[in-house]
């Protein structure tokens, strides 16, 4: 089977493969529901006329959040049918950031389910649209997709040029950035994974993290691009998982550091049988890994060990290892610029790094995003020669790897989402207990890092306990992942010559 590959829009990619791929299997999921690349074109079509039928146009603008379900990837290739600019939410936010979301992109439909995993997502939509001026109709798909017609539509987009995806990041501010993206720059980051893992029509994928991320599309590019299946989980727990892939034949899983180190543990428990008999590699990204993780994986589970990327919502692929890549540099590295990405390392003194200097990774080529929502963002996203800046530090190699050493951005990342510090400082300041507060992330073996609020307490104040902070912010609506997991109480903060927080003294004091 030939991969299909110069396609004008995502669309056109999902045509070009329910013809070619009719009975091949495509989805998964875990309530025992499986559907063919031929029956997924077709179904997309009719809810594409159902979703036309409610007043849906490409002029539309649409949001949703939704578990990693099949109807997820079907209601976001029937929006793609239509043109229509969609805004997919992870289910991990909450009212605060849903609101945010739906005020700025202005959308006319909001889709979502009920409770799931002991949330009551209409009640988040209720609350997150309460203020809103325009408030979008919502909708429940629990009881299924809106369905039509498919002689009804009008032609699909031509164009794959026009920003088409928003999707929400948290980053160095403290509101949320809209990240616009189109479907030529979804599409080169999933060609570049597809190439640097070697993906083949006889691999057996896994969607194991939310659809809704800036992975979702990037990842079933390349499902659409070869013609194999995927199998997707609404959540990652291990021991739904495991059972679920073997039954699959998964040879492809992965996520984050966190789930492979899931898997370690779960194989050391019983050495002699494997967990994945199936599996030729581990993959992921969103935060760094030790560098032992991949020899661990590859001598302990099997497979050619981990095959780590490197990517954000701006751009969702910027290296990526290859399964062809030595030991060495499957463990020190992320791999090599993806196809079509030009990585330039920056010094802080601005000049362009030598091999193996050190400096701020900045990347241009068509996987780059479209500029922010907020166009006042993209003046300091961008340098001079157009690159996009990521705020993170790396060493590109003289082998032509790259290694990430840091970032510059004051962000905390938690199993590969980023957190704004600013956004909970913000409303951690608003405690009756708190004179100030620094938020920081702490080195964390699971979560890359964690979540600590470092307080000093308003005069006479009572201690804060984390339970007083955790109510606190959750009856704030903020979402869970970004509520403290520790809290330290201090009597003066480190301050530099301005009177700025020194944080990396209080990330040196408290990581200990």
């Amino acid at each position: 089977m030939e991969p299909i590959r110069g396609t004008e829009t995502i669309w056109d990619l999902v045509a070009e493969r329910g013809a070619a791929s009719t009975s091949q299997p495509m989805l998964f999921d875990q309530s025992g529901r499986s559907i063919t690349f031929g029956e997924f074109t077709a179904l997309c079509e009719r809810v594409a006329a159902g979703l036309a039928d409610l007043g849906i146009t490409s002029g539309s603008t649409v949001s949703w959040q939704l578990p990693t379900r099949i109807d997820a990837v079907v209601l976001s290739m029937a929006l793609a049918r239509l043109g229509v600019i969609q805004n997919p939410i992870l289910h991990l936010y909450r009212e605060r950031e849903v609101g945010f979301a739906l005020r700025q992109t202005g959308s006319s439909h909001f889709f979502t389910v009920g409770t799931f995993r002991g949330t009551d997502f209409l009640e988040v939509a209720e609350k997150a649209t309460d203020a809103l001026e325009n408030k979008p109709v919502i909708i429940n798909i629990d009881n299924g997709l809106p369905e039509g017609d498919p002689a009804t539509l009008p032609a699909p987009p031509a164009s794959g040029t026009t920003v088409r995806w928003i999707y929400y990041t948290s980053g160095s501010t403290a509101d949320p950035k809209g990240v616009q993206h189109t479907d030529q720059s979804l599409m080169a980051g999933g060609w570049g994974l597809a190439k640097a893992l070697d993906m083949s029509p006889n691999d057996v994928g896994s969607i194991a993290f939310p659809y809704a991320h800036i992975g979702g599309p990037d990842y079933l590019v390349t499902m659409l691009t070869w013609g194999f299946p995927a199998v997707l989980l609404e959540a990652f727990v291990l021991d739904d998982a495991l059972p679920l892939f073997r039954e699959r034949g998964a040879t492809m899983v992965g996520g984050a550091s966190a789930f492979y180190i899931a898997y370690l543990a779960e194989q050391r428990k019983n050495p002699e049988t494997p967990i994945l008999p199936t599996l030729r590699l581990m993959s992921g990204g969103g935060s760094a890994k030790p560098p032992e993780l991949h020899y661990e994986v590859r001598d302990e589970i099997g497979g050619r060990g981990v095959v780590h990327g490197y990517g954000m919502t701006e751009v969702p692929m910027i290296a990526n290892g290859s399964p062809h890549d030595t030991d060495e540099q499957l463990a020190n590295t992320d791999g090599a610029p993806i196809d079509g990405a030009d990585v330039r390392i920056v010094t802080l003194d601005g000049r362009v790094a030598n091999p193996g200097e050190e400096g701020e990774i900045r990347v241009k080529g068509p996987m780059v995003f479209a500029g922010y929502t907020d166009p006042s963002l993209n003046a300091d996203a961008f340098d001079d020669h157009g690159y996009f800046k990521t705020g993170d530090l790396g060493k590109l190699r003289s082998d032509g790897h790259l290694a990430i050493t840091g970032r510059l951005k004051d962000i905390i990342v938690r199993k590969g989402e980023n957190i704004s510090a600013t956004e909970i400082e913000n409303l951690l300041y608003t405690h009756a207990k708190v004179a100030e507060v620094a938020v920081i992330g702490l080195p964390d073996a699971e979560r890359g890092e964690r979540v600590c609020a470092v307080v000093l307490l308003a005069d006479g104040a009572e201690p804060l306990t984390l339970d007083e902070v955790r109510s606190f912010c959750q009856e704030a609506g903020l979402m869970r992942q970004k509520t403290p997991e520790q809290i330290e109480i201090v009597d003066d903060m480190p301050r530099a010559g301005t009177g700025k927080i020194v944080k990396r003294t209080l990330q040196e004091r408290f990581s200990n």
